[in-house]
């Protein structure tokens, strides 16, 4: 019995030498600070990104691999796989604020493929395709005013009076939730109480339509954004603004 636990001793130890190596050989590898969307606004005061930055490192071949994975396009998870392996900031990757992904996949093809992102777009005069080229690093964002509580929660009064303490969703959270889901999610405290049943009772009884129209567009108008929209030199030498998609391509290019 004693030779089967020193084999399985020796496999473990051999196991945590890699995990080791790997990461002492990826702390090797460039990185950048990069500033959030957030302003890290949206985290706890002792969450690792409250302080507005993240660190991440630079692609190398190898993560290429994590493009061209099949199970991840299935799962729709491949983006999320790409930025949790490129985060050199120890974190929890499902703690980070869907309010920074989008801010953090840019800045992952920035440091990956350069600046540069060939699009096609319309021109408005002559409603011909050109073919252009966005520099991904003068994107600009929506401002972000609000100023949150030190659990990284937020203020919001509805018109009777009550108050209402909520988060902004991060990438561990579910996607395509229903409203009140959504609401369960986003809502972390009533008044004085943080009990999940009476918020989710606040919600099913006296949380009235209009209100939570209200309360949902407060949250979608407040929430900080790349805005792919950029000026672009027309046929005839004019400027015009556009948006511009971002394809399957990006981190291709």
């Amino acid at each position: 019995m004693s030779n089967m636990t020193d084999r399985v001793s020796n496999q473990e130890l051999i196991q945590l030498a890699k995990r080791q190596y790997e990461q002492e050989k990826r702390n090797t590898i460039p990185s950048e600070v990069i500033t959030l969307l957030s302003r890290g606004m949206v985290y706890p005061k002792n969450h690792p990104l409250r302080n507005g930055t993240i660190e991440m490192r630079y692609m190398t071949a190898y993560d290429e691999d994590i493009l061209t994975n099949p199970s991840y396009y299935e799962q729709g998870v491949v983006l999320d796989k790409l930025l949790e392996a490129l985060i050199v900031t120890p974190i929890d990757y499902s703690t980070v604020s869907r309010i920074d992904k989008n801010g953090l996949i840019i800045a992952a093809r920035i440091l990956s493929y350069g600046k540069d992102y060939p699009v096609v777009v319309r021109d408005p005069k002559t409603k011909n395709e050109l073919n252009r080229v966005v520099d991904l690093s003068k994107l600009n964002t929506g401002e972000f005013n609000l100023q949150s509580d030190d659990n990284g929660e937020f203020d919001y009064t509805l018109t009777d009076g009550t108050q209402l303490k909520f988060k902004f969703l991060s990438t561990g959270d579910e996607t395509d939730l229903k409203t009140s889901e959504f609401l369960e999610r986003s809502i972390m405290q009533i008044n004085e109480s943080r009990s999940p049943d009476e918020i989710r009772e606040f919600i099913r009884y006296k949380f009235f339509a209009k209100e939570s129209r209200q309360f949902r567009d407060y949250i979608a108008k407040n929430m900080p954004d790349l805005l792919l929209r950029y000026e672009f030199e027309g046929e005839d030498g004019s400027t015009f603004i556009s948006g511009f998609p971002i394809g399957t391509d990006f981190f291709w290019f």
